[in-house]
């Protein structure tokens, strides 16, 4: 009879039991010397200025923090970023609406017997203010699609039909007037709108900020809570964030489905390490760790771009030199996420306009003088990445990988 060779279980990692404590109870671990960081996190620090460099080449403000098999080895930032900067971080935002509706889907589960397959597109989950609707075909979106924008919303150019580039014409709104509940209703006109489906839902993708502000609308309908007041409780106090609000407070009457969560760097750090953790924070699993595991691979919902329930995702290589399990999600300005998971890795690039530092924006206080104090330094910048603006993220995280050990 054959030998059957018996090998041990191996039990989780220390860094998969180690959550970092809010700040004021003491915040991330951090290695206190080069060597530390060596041998707990497997991270050569120094490699990571390479990636900070270029970072500053692609935004005004910003900067980048690194956390490996949980310690926070890298934590460094330019112009008007800092550890207390809560800024507008554009589309990043509209990662946080994916889990919140996630976690909706969790405490309603009644109201949706078919899942992200369920239909939404009725008064059940949409206020009367949308109806009749724009086109009738929306009565055919299913919340899946509408998460993957593939749903027939009009969005940017190019739009993709099974991985081939198309035009829109015209193409959707997007930033803070795609946010506007008229506007992703349908029922407004203009050269940019949402009148009209581009194409049946699931027949194509498009990068539509109206999708992904609808879904936030159907969640303060059948909550009857704003987005931030929802996330802040779900995500937010589980995970101990500071300070936070929410971008374009001078633009709209509601929180923006499609962007603009204004998170300090280190509790934004904490949102990717939430996933990394497949939605779980100690003992407490805040977002469904299945809705994770469909964040971050290829959607069946989006059979024509890399793009899953609001973030890149790379499963099918379409990112070269980068691993297959990595996704992150964007944001304009400069601002993104990283999560991959096989390398126990995450990132926050920062970035930044001056506007999103604005205190207009988020309309949260400003952090004292004695805090922080922009030294004008970045006033003369001007972008030098040559880089496309999708590869500029691809490329910052290829840097912070080349650092890992």
């Amino acid at each position: 009879m054959k030998a059957i060779l018996l090998l041990p279980v191996l039990v989780a990692p220390l860094a998969a039991q180690y959550f970092p404590p809010p700040d004021a109870e003491g915040g991330w671990r951090k290695p206190h010397s080069r060597e530390e960081a060596r041998r707990a996190a497997g991270v050569a620090p120094e490699k990571l200025d390479a990636a900070l460099d270029f970072v500053q080449q692609t935004s005004k403000h910003g900067g980048l923090l690194v956390a490996r098999r949980g310690w926070l080895v890298y934590e460094r930032y330019f112009g008007k970023a800092h550890r207390e900067a809560a800024p507008n971080s554009g589309s990043v935002g509209k990662a946080f609406t994916s889990l919140a509706v996630g976690i909706l889907l969790r405490e309603r589960a009644d109201l949706f017997p078919d899942a992200l397959e369920q239909k939404v597109f009725t008064s059940e989950y949409f206020p009367a203010e949308m109806f009749p609707l724009s086109d009738p075909n929306r009565a055919d979106i299913k919340l899946g699609q509408l998460l993957a924008m593939t749903a027939g919303i009009r969005g940017n150019n190019p739009g993709y039909i099974h991985g081939q580039k198309t035009t829109l014409d015209p193409a959707g709104p997007d930033g803070w007037l795609a946010m506007r509940d008229t506007m992703a209703f349908g029922q407004e006109g203009g050269p940019l709108n949402t009148k009209s489906l581009w194409c049946a839902p699931g027949g194509g993708y498009s990068y539509a900020s109206s999708s992904i502000h609808l879904a936030s609308v159907m969640l303060r309908h059948m909550t009857g809570r704003e987005l931030e007041d929802y996330v802040r409780e779900k995500i937010g106090k589980p995970l101990g964030w500071g300070r936070f609000g929410w971008g374009y407070k001078n633009r709209l009457s509601h929180t923006a489905g499609a962007g603009g969560i204004a998170l300090r760097p280190p509790d934004m750090l904490r949102a990717a390490y939430l996933l990394l953790h497949k939605g779980r924070w100690k003992d407490n699993q805040v977002v469904p760790a299945d809705y994770v595991e469909k964040c971050s691979r290829p959607s069946p919902y989006n059979p024509h771009f890399p793009y899953s329930l609001q973030f890149n995702v790379n499963g099918t290589g379409w990112y070269a030199g980068l691993p297959r399990d990595a996704f992150w999600k964007t944001g304009s300005g400069g601002f993104c996420i990283f999560v991959v998971p096989s390398l126990d890795l995450v990132v926050y690039k920062m970035g930044g306009r001056d506007d999103q530092y604005a205190a207009e924006n988020t309309r949260m206080p400003p952090v004292p003088e004695s805090v922080f104090r922009y030294d004008g330094s970045r006033e003369k910048w001007t972008g030098t990445a040559s880089l496309p603006y999708e590869e500029t993220y691809a490329e910052t995280l290829r840097l912070v990988i080349a650092a890992l050990l």
